[in-house]
């Protein structure tokens, strides 16, 4: 029987893997996730990354926990819009 090759993108599994726990939640999924995060060869972008493992997961896993964190990481990489002027001290004021 020949080894399973690994995804390098997810190169110890820990993505892969949290979509079989059954009952897992959102707190164990973050943690997984900054372990992935962790593991991943310097100069390579985890949101990038996360990116891909999103399309391969979610379609299968729409409401799983770790959809939710792989989620969280892609979105959290947007670029914030800044407030100037008197919309920034403003609250309400466009």
């Amino acid at each position: 029987m020949a080894p399973m090759t690994r995804d390098p993108r997810d190169p110890k599994n820990l993505i892969a893997d949290s979509y079989q726990i059954d009952g897992i939640t959102a707190a164990d999924c973050r943690a997984i996730f900054f372990d992935w995060a962790l593991s991943l060869p310097d100069g390579v972008e985890a949101a990038s990354v996360a990116q891909q493992l999103l399309q391969i997961h979610a379609t299968e896993n729409p409401d799983h926990p770790m959809t939710g964190v792989l989620r969280e990481a892609v979105a959290g990489t947007e670029q914030p819009r800044r407030r100037g002027g008197r919309a920034a001290r403003v609250p309400g004021a466009s």
